[in-house]
């Protein structure tokens, strides 16, 4: 069971050209009934249940961290989970860093407030910029207020007297100083955003999203023309897409969700995940995961990085800072972020907001619905997204994420034609 998990969460990619895939054969095992039950009785008995009621040493500790993966992803609570985390805040200091990583993050996506005090005492002695951050928000996300602000703040000062030089830590005090700011800031003109695609010249997906990432976003896709694709009956093709990831970490943590900005799509991929699945999906670039792929549009060398990523957008959007997210994640690190479809089976989930989607490790994630009887897909939406992009010559563009606002429901289909009839 150890190498299950290991296995389902690599990503082993072959490219494939869309045009060769026809929806009526992809397929997927993975969906059948027995499988599914198979696979649930084992995350169930082994990694949630068996593993964190061990005894937590040296010879456990690569079970404890392999069930704290599962739990991120499938946002879990049970009294086994709550006795393994109880070993591990006992020996935390003893973990090795992976584990101390997934285990924070197992905390953050599955038990939101249960643990503040046993955070607190974490952090107050933390020495791991990451662990840290971890820390920090956790904390920050029960009482978003001065008072933890400028808790945390004292802590990260004093602890990291260099931190504005750690890429985790300057951006961790960026999102203490800004985040309620921003969720109430107005978004730039969209109409500027659209009319702007004429200079940038390539096709561009437009995935709407809230701030609070429980509620499903909304994926549009814009030719190269500066026309907006549409279904054959002649209305605005509007694809439901997910940017949640499991954690529910912030933009600039690793497997958080899905950062706000500028993508790269460099083509289309069917990936080897389980998870993933068959469905053929957006192969994408942040800034500074590659070197000079990222740009489809001409480089300025007399400028710098950021400022050739704003060049993409008109003037009234580049002093909005939430659309720099992915610049700065990229910059931190994270990467392999792409837009696919997904097997998971979303009974896992019933009764979240964003159901019948899935979570996933922090990409864009659009609706599939399998037949668990054939294996075949009864409803895609990543299919949809993929044959809109490339119902137009050319397999590379860019994909840009917004938070609308902050209204507590999921972006709706009439919402994004009140936009686009403006």
């Amino acid at each position: 069971m150890n190498r299950l998990l290991t296995v389902i969460l690599i990503c082993l990619s072959t490219q494939v050209l869309f045009a060769q895939t026809a929806r009526d054969t992809i397929y997927s095992s993975f969906v059948l009934d027995q499988r599914r039950a198979s696979f649930k009785e084992q995350l169930q008995n082994n990694l949630l249940d068996k593993n964190m009621l061990l005894a937590l040493d040296s010879t456990t500790e690569e079970k404890f961290r392999e069930s704290c993966w599962s739990i991120s992803q499938f946002i879990v609570q049970t009294s086994s989970i709550e006795k393994g985390f109880a070993q591990m805040f006992d020996k935390y200091q003893k973990l090795e860093y992976s584990t101390k990583r997934s285990f924070l993050e197992a905390v953050y996506a599955s038990y939101p407030k249960e643990y503040e005090r046993e955070i607190g005492t974490l952090l107050i002695t933390e020495t791991i910029p990451k662990l840290f951050a971890m820390q920090a928000v956790y904390l920050y996300r029960i009482h978003p207020n001065h008072a933890t602000k400028d808790f945390i703040q004292s802590y990260l000062a004093n602890r990291f007297p260099d931190y504005q030089q750690d890429k985790i830590l300057s951006e961790l005090s960026k999102f203490l100083e800004q985040h309620q700011i921003q969720i109430n800031q107005k978004t730039p003109s969209l109409t500027a955003l659209f009319a702007h695609q004429n200079k940038v010249g390539t096709k561009i997906i437009y995935s709407f999203q809230r701030w609070n990432r429980d509620y499903p976003g909304i994926a549009i896709i814009q030719n190269a023309d500066g026309s907006f694709v549409k279904e054959k009956n002649g209305q605005l093709l509007m694809i439901e897409q997910l940017a949640r990831a499991g954690s529910n970490l912030p933009y600039f943590l690793t497997n958080g969700n899905t950062p706000q900005g500028i993508y790269s799509i460099t083509g289309t991929e069917v990936s080897h995940n389980l998870f993933i699945g068959p469905t053929p999906n957006f192969q994408m670039l942040m800034p500074f995961e590659a070197d000079t792929a990222f740009w489809h549009t001409p480089y300025d060398n007399q400028m710098d990085s950021l400022s050739n990523y704003k060049k993409l957008l008109p003037e009234s959007w580049r002093n909005y800072a939430p659309i720099t997210e992915s610049f700065y994640a990229g910059k931190i690190g994270r990467s392999e972020i792409l837009s696919h479809g997904t097997t998971i089976d979303p009974e896992y989930f019933k009764g979240q907001p964003y159901y019948p989607l899935t979570p996933t490790l922090g990409c864009l994630c659009a609706k599939e619905i399998w037949n668990s009887s054939t294996g075949k897909l009864d409803q895609s939406e990543q299919y949809k997204l993929l044959n809109g992009f490339l119902s137009t010559p050319g397999t590379i563009g860019y994909l840009i994420v917004i938070n609308l606002d902050n209204q507590q429901k999921a972006v709706s289909k009439k919402e994004i034609q009140s936009i686009l009839a403006k």
